[in-house]
């Protein structure tokens, strides 16, 4: 199974305005194992051969705007893995990434440590509601997760963002 990402994704923070993402260069191949139940499958993405592409003025917009050039959000994901309920076309994974935010390549701000379940049901937080969608008969699907984003340590990007905040994350993918 291979896992894309599309377009029309969005990173929101806090109650700042959401950052839409074109995400359709992403994604990776699962290694896939099925559990005793034959209708639920195991899936785990490797870090070094799922791809995702980081957000820049090419392809982010904050406000309806291109985000600046030189601003670039990396995010170095170190764990993908979760369940894939072939009956239902539920899917949950957990997700941990690093976020890295940079300024021209010569400044960056520490990590932002982001932790959450990915999954195609609803998520409802303080600041956040929304709701996924199970695969669909194109391999289509929408994954919605909240995180607590930790301080980093940061004086500046700590009070700049309000962390510890909360955070949403709304992507779009396909299976194939």
């Amino acid at each position: 199974m291979y896992l894309r990402s599309l377009d029309k994704c969005c990173l929101r923070i806090g109650s700042y305005p959401s950052f839409d993402y074109d995400a359709t260069s992403g994604g990776g191949p699962a290694f896939v194992h099925l559990k005793e139940q034959a209708k639920i499958k195991y899936l785990r993405f490797d870090s070094s051969t799922f791809s995702i592409p980081p957000l820049t003025w090419r392809n982010t917009r904050f406000l309806s705007l291109p985000i600046p050039p030189g601003l670039k959000i990396e995010m170095l994901m170190d764990k993908l893995e979760g369940t894939l309920d072939l009956a239902t076309g539920d899917l949950s994974l957990d997700f941990e990434s690093r976020f890295v935010f940079s300024i021209f390549s010569i400044f960056s701000f520490p990590n932002l440590l982001v932790k959450t379940s990915l999954v195609t049901g609803k998520v409802t937080s303080e600041y956040f509601e929304e709701e996924g969608m199970v695969v669909n008969e194109n391999g289509r699907i929408k994954l919605v997760g909240i995180a607590i984003v930790p301080p980093t340590g940061s004086h500046l990007l700590d009070t700049f963002l309000g962390l510890p905040n909360e955070a949403l994350a709304i992507l779009n993918c396909e299976f194939n």
